[in-house]
């Protein structure tokens, strides 16, 4: 008998229009398990200006590829102020009336998957899941407050934190099962004295991990139909090292640009860095090429997300960076990860996280916290190894890819909703 599955994803309104994403892609693949999947997101676009009409109503309901999406009436934000917080809020407000309403014309749910980012989302779910006496399973993405604690946006010691920590405590303590993006959420909890062991009301048996991942299907679709027209990747006498994602401080693209510089100094003129996406510093980093005559760097500017793999397809080695803070021990749940496998060629990270996936499946090359330099001499390293050598990190790219399929992703999310998982299987998506 199929199962009422509902999805709550604040920010899921995005996997609508790009019909891609972590939980739409668990809806495509639950539907093939013969569930029955809803999405529930805001009426907002995150980062547009853009909104799904919603008129008089508490919502609206639409389509897409059979998957129903439920639009939650939220206002209009603009960054990260209060607009953006009162967002959240209604949305959170406006779930209940919502679900209500849902229910009545469709069904109650069987079972509610609460994701966060933001802690409302998860509360909401574990609230109404109480009404509809069903379980509500909340998943982890952020860890929140410990994510704005660790970019320094607020003291660890400040009342609002505390209050915040009590509140995310109280969350896990009342989920029917959590789920953690990153490996180490169990040392999370651990750590903060929450479990059992420790004297803390959490069941470390209720805690599992399923990663982030890539449809390799929808990725190899895309590779072969949605190709880009762009001369450098079609060049063969180049040794091409590809970032893709924003251009702003957080994502430190300044740090490739000056191995760019680095590597042109020492004459490897088969080497180019090929950058696509947009942001903030974008302008001062072309200025900054164009100052020192950088012949080897080029930024391409934004692109559409459907061209992604067939871009990453033609490159000889992705770069990823990640700047260090207290949250990477716990490990890595990054979406460009995850293609970068599925293309597979090798990937250069200057960040080692905990449970570090590249590490693990050696499909690349991890120097924690590298400068410039180091970041240089590995590229390097890269473009004069061996083909033998080369193709042994290619072929372990695809297998890790392979693992982080969300086809075998949802099997394991399929396994939990219907209670059959046990206390020995919780590392999900990570059986490699």
């Amino acid at each position: 008998m199929k199962k009422n599955i509902w999805i709550w994803n604040h920010y899921g309104t995005n996997m609508y229009r790009d019909q891609a994403g972590r939980h739409y892609w668990f809806a495509e693949n639950l539907r093939k398990l013969g569930e029955n999947p809803t999405i529930f997101c805001a009426s907002t676009f995150h980062n547009s200006n853009e909104r799904i009409p919603i008129g008089t109503g508490k919502y609206v309901s639409e389509q897409v590829n059979g998957i129903p999406f439920v639009f939650v009436k939220t206002p209009d934000y603009k960054g990260n102020g209060r607009s953006r917080i009162l967002n959240m809020v209604m949305f959170y407000h406006n779930l209940f009336p919502v679900a209500r309403q849902y229910a009545k014309r469709f069904g109650k749910p069987d079972v509610i998957l609460a994701s966060s980012v933001h802690p409302l989302t998860l509360i909401a779910g574990i609230k109404i899941a109480k009404k509809f006496g069903i379980p509500c399973i909340c998943e982890i993405r952020d860890l929140w407050p410990e994510s704005i604690v660790a970019y320094g946006a607020l003291k660890k010691s400040s009342i609002i934190a505390k209050l915040l920590y009590l509140g995310e405590k109280w969350i896990y303590k009342k989920a029917d099962q959590l789920i953690f993006t990153m490996e180490g959420g169990m040392d999370y909890i651990r750590e903060k004295g929450w479990d059992q062991e420790n004297g803390g009301p959490i069941d470390l048996n209720k805690v599992h991990h399923i990663n982030n991942g890539v449809d390799l299907e929808t990725f190899e679709y895309n590779k072969e139909f949605h190709m880009l027209e762009d001369e450098d990747l079609f060049r063969k006498d180049l040794f091409k090292v590809i970032y893709t994602g924003s251009i702003r401080k957080a994502n430190n693209v300044r740090k490739m640009v000056e191995a760019a510089e680095y590597i042109e100094f020492k004459g490897y003129q088969n080497i180019r860095f090929l950058i696509y996406g947009d942001g903030t510093e974008r302008e001062e980093l072309e200025q900054y090429c164009q100052n020192k005559g950088l012949q080897n760097i080029k930024f391409k500017g934004f692109i559409e997300k459907n061209k992604i793999p067939y871009i990453l397809s033609q490159s000889n080695l992705n770069i990823m960076h990640f700047e260090p803070n207290s949250l990477k021990r716990y490990g890595a749940s990054l979406n460009k990860m995850f293609e970068y496998f599925a293309s597979g060629r090798p990937t250069v990270s200057d960040c080692e996280f905990g449970y570090d996936l590249i590490q693990k499946y050696q499909c690349g090359m991890v120097i924690d916290n590298a400068n410039a330099k180091q970041l240089a001499q590995v590229i390097i390293q890269f473009s004069n190894m061996s083909k033998a050598e080369y193709t042994i990190y290619c072929n372990n790219a695809r297998i890790a890819a392979q693992d982080y399929d969300f086809n075998r992703l949802t099997s394991k999310l399929a396994d939990l909703l219907k209670g059959e998982t046990n206390g020995t299987e919780r590392s999900m998506g990570d059986q490699g």
